[in-house]
């Protein structure tokens, strides 16, 4: 169905498919000229079939319906279109998204757009390209703002912070209106957001994709897009077909092995998409090349990627599956960065050797609660905040047999889906209600409000400890062998108010405010000067584990792994890679406690970070720094003490 614009209910041009014509095997296909297609700009599929479970599968045909292309590289919504109408049988022409007929031919001057890799140097800063400028204290104009264009405003920003890759937030083509402000609920996989951009025409909304990768490129940061290939925004039986469904139900998604459901949901989102199907593959990897090829793109991270080891039965494959080698030996993705969330909502948790992309990145789910656990007092947790600030060898052994390295770790204490740093040590518990689930979503997070519930008229003491552990979150962070991911906003101590499930609030909740930069400057600068630290020492992020160069101690002795045990120091030594030796001291009790210096104590050591420090002694790299007069020094409640030799 070939439809006028603005005439998008009866269709200009209707063209029918022939089987003996227009079908080659399982692939149905047709060519259409200019000039059959007379004025049209817009086309869908109509497709007939049977809207039952048969023997080859669960079938959703609507002849009725009018069906995205899932290869559209622009998604026109008709104006005033109520997508309510693809929720039940029967026709939606009239609102149904629809495909361009004329491609996008406009031209787009890359020039020498570099590509951006790197290695020791990269730390990962999650943000959404809405949430990031909205607010109207963001210092953007308001036709810039939460756009494409509004990213780019603040590039000076993120330079200055020091981060070196930003993790986009999903900028697929998304249903509007749907009440999904994350936009985990993909439409398209081609296409960008059309609501982050500033134009309606899609030429321009790709330059605009464009024109932000080639201005984060030339500041030499990284793109990396959160991607969701783990299910679409059609949901189960009782939700819209827009594309999917309708054109082939029963190959792009998993059926239920449970009578009482249609579709598998190991996404919790409704359905699955069943990625062992070769034209669900072979989709999957078009969408990446086009983004890698076409918008120069520089790596990927994978919503749920264990549903990519999901069998046509919804059972587990950790052998081979065949998705995971088409990806990687695609010539256009051999050097592209593959980053996955290691488990899915079926309760495969495949984190470390046991997920099936040897070679990719991890988000490390153990590093995450190991340090929201520590940091908040838990007892019995020095073995593994050891293994953890090592680079998780447990995960990702660096034996003769499985060869990982610490870099596949990314290492994070928050991300979008759970509290914000500051919250974390904020609340006491959730605060979700106006999600409109009665405050029962949301994970359940290891936080602690340091004896005071929310952010209105904190007591003194109470705020100093607050800032003093979202200091040590941090310094540990960046302390850690791996790869560091943290947050947008977290360097300013953005609230969301205790949710820590806002996927549903395109609201202040979730806009980064930025006035809270100039409240919390000392913050910031925390930040900033921890990740120059973390670039200016090549022993802490090295392509493999330490080894001999660490070693670990308690305050006064050996490590003190009792389950009371509150302390922990490590002594880590830079001459393999021509970096100075580091001593650091955590005291997680309530106690000034006195620590000694045990490997090194011949020389003079100087503290260069004090997380219970004012600023700006609490980082002294650039500044007078305090010289150790004896092996002896003090460490502080609740606080980290780094010293760098002279």
């Amino acid at each position: 169905n070939l439809f006028c614009e603005d005439a998008c209910v009866e269709p200009n041009v209707v063209i029918q498919f022939d089987p003996l014509r227009n079908k080659t095997g399982p692939i149905w296909h047709c060519h259409v000229t200019v000039a059959s297609a007379k004025d049209a700009k817009f086309y869908g599929y109509r497709i007939y079939g049977p809207n039952i479970v048969t023997h080859d599968g669960f079938h959703a045909f609507d002849s009725k319906k009018i069906l995205l292309d899932p290869y559209a590289r622009t998604v026109y919504f008709p104006p005033g279109n109520d997508l309510s109408e693809s929720t039940t049988l029967g026709s939606n022409s009239g609102s149904a998204p629809l495909a361009r007929l004329d491609e996008c031919q406009c031209p787009f001057k890359w020039s020498d757009d570099p590509h951006v890799r790197h290695e020791s140097e990269l730390i990962i800063y999650e943000m959404h390209v809405r949430g990031f400028t909205q607010h109207p204290n963001s210092g953007v104009s308001p036709e810039h703002r939460g756009k494409f264009q509004g990213v780019i405003d603040k590039i000076p920003y993120l330079s200055d912070l020091g981060v070196t890759a930003v993790e986009l937030m999903p900028v697929f083509q998304f249903a509007p209106n749907d009440g999904n402000y994350w936009g985990y609920m993909p439409l398209n996989f081609f296409s960008p957001h059309h609501v982050y951009s500033m134009s309606p025409d899609h030429c321009a909304q790709r330059s605009e994709f464009r024109r932000m990768v080639q201005s984060l490129h030339a500041a030499k940061i990284e793109v990396i897009l959160d991607v969701v290939f783990n299910h679409t925004c059609e949901g189960n039986e009782t939700g819209p077909t827009y594309s999917f469904k309708g054109i082939d139900n029963a190959s792009y998604y998993l059926a239920s092995r449970n009578s009482a459901e249609q579709y598998a949901n190991l996404s919790g989102c409704g359905n699955t998409l069943n990625t062992s199907n070769p034209i669900v593959r072979r989709l999957i990897v078009d969408s990446l090349r086009y983004w890698v090829t076409e918008m120069h793109v520089d790596g990927f991270r994978f919503d749920l990627a264990s549903v990519f080891a999901r069998n046509m039965d919804g059972s587990l494959n950790l052998n081979d599956p065949p998705i995971f080698t088409e990806i990687t030996s695609d010539s256009a993705l051999r050097d592209v960065r593959l980053i996955a969330e290691p488990w899915d909502a079926g309760e495969a948790f495949l984190l470390g050797q046991q997920f099936p992309g040897t070679s990719w990145m991890q988000w490390n789910a153990s590093y995450r609660d190991t340090l929201q656990q520590f940091v908040r007092g838990d007892s019995g947790l020095i073995g593994k905040l050891m293994t953890r600030i090592y680079g998780s060898c447990d995960l990702f052994p660096d034996d003769s047999y499985n060869s990982l390295r610490p870099w596949q770790s990314v290492n994070y204490i928050t991300s979008h889906d759970g509290f914000t740093l500051y919250d974390l040590v904020s609340f006491h518990q959730k605060h979700n209600d106006a999600n409109g689930h009665h405050n029962k979503d949301g994970a359940d997070d290891f936080c602690h409000n340091c004896g005071f519930e929310g952010e209105v008229r904190v007591p003194v003491d109470v705020m100093r400890l607050r800032k003093q552990k979202v200091k040590n979150f941090f310094c540990l962070l960046m302390l850690s062998n791996g790869t560091p991911m943290f947050r947008m906003g977290d360097e300013c101590l953005q609230s969301q108010g205790g949710n820590n499930n806002p996927y549903n609030q395109d609201n202040e909740t979730s806009w980064l405010d930025w006035s809270r930069l100039q409240h919390h400057a000392e913050i910031f600068r925390f930040f900033k000067e921890m990740i120059a630290f973390r670039k200016e020492h090549a022993s802490l992020s090295r392509s493999r584990f330490w080894r001999d160069d660490i070693v670990w101690f308690g305050a006064h002795g050996p490590v003190d792994l009792s389950h009371k045990s509150s302390t922990l120091a490590f002594f880590l030594s830079g001459k393999s890679e021509n970096d100075c030796d580091l001593y650091v001291a955590i005291n997680a009790s309530p106690h000034v406690l006195d620590f000694r210096i045990q490997c090194g104590s011949q020389r003079k050591w100087r503290k260069v970070i004090d997380t219970a420090a004012d600023s700006p002694k609490d980082m002294m790299k650039d500044g007078p720094s305090e010289t150790l007069l004896s092996d002896d020094f003090m460490v502080a409640p609740h606080s980290i003490v780094v010293l760098a030799d002279v």
